[in-house]
């Protein structure tokens, strides 16, 4: 007699998505060249963060911690690589990394396709990455950043508004099921 029991019985299945062959590595390298070159010819596109953007959407797809902490790493470190002189290597991709993970954590057990959850947890890692900047700039650095400004809640919001359209066109590039 075979006792084992399914305690997964009436949860929700959530599905892990797959992509076209690569889908992710062309949306990252194409997020970090726009955020390289973007803020050079339009100085207020320096708000919307893409590589972010990116990283929190292939983390609440695939669903899987372990890719979504290597994919913040990769875009992280890579960002710091084309950010200049002023960023230290390093910074970014000590923040996505969190990100890319907690993003993949949380994807794993929430169903995050509707726009205003994807809306609410972008303002949420938006506020997370920055924080997570902050507290390596002073710690590590010993640079004064402020905690929050202004300037921080606008950006979340636009990088917000940002990810449900992102969200949308990237989900294009999903393999049909």
């Amino acid at each position: 007699m075979n006792d084992t029991y399914d305690l997964r019985i009436g949860e929700l299945h959530i599905e892990v998505h797959k992509f076209r062959a690569g889908a992710i590595v062309l949306a990252a390298a194409f997020a970090l060249v726009l955020q390289a070159f973007l803020p050079i010819y339009f100085p207020k596109a320096a708000v919307v963060d893409l590589p972010l953007l990116v990283t929190i959407y292939f983390g609440l797809s695939r669903r899987n911690p372990s890719t979504g902490l290597l994919l913040g790493t990769a875009i992280g470190i890579a960002q710091d690589s084309l950010s200049g002189p002023t960023v230290p290597l390093g910074l970014y991709g000590i923040a996505k990394t969190v990100i890319g993970y907690l993003a993949s954590s949380i994807g794993a057990r929430l169903d995050t396709e509707h726009p205003l959850a994807r809306f609410a947890l972008t303002v949420a890692f938006f506020g997370v990455h920055q924080g997570l900047i902050a507290l390596t700039r002073r710690l590590l650095l010993s640079q004064p950043e402020p905690w929050f400004t202004i300037h921080l809640l606008v950006a979340a919001l636009v990088n917000a508004v940002a990810a449900v359209f992102l969200f949308m066109l990237l989900d294009r590039l999903r393999k049909p099921s």
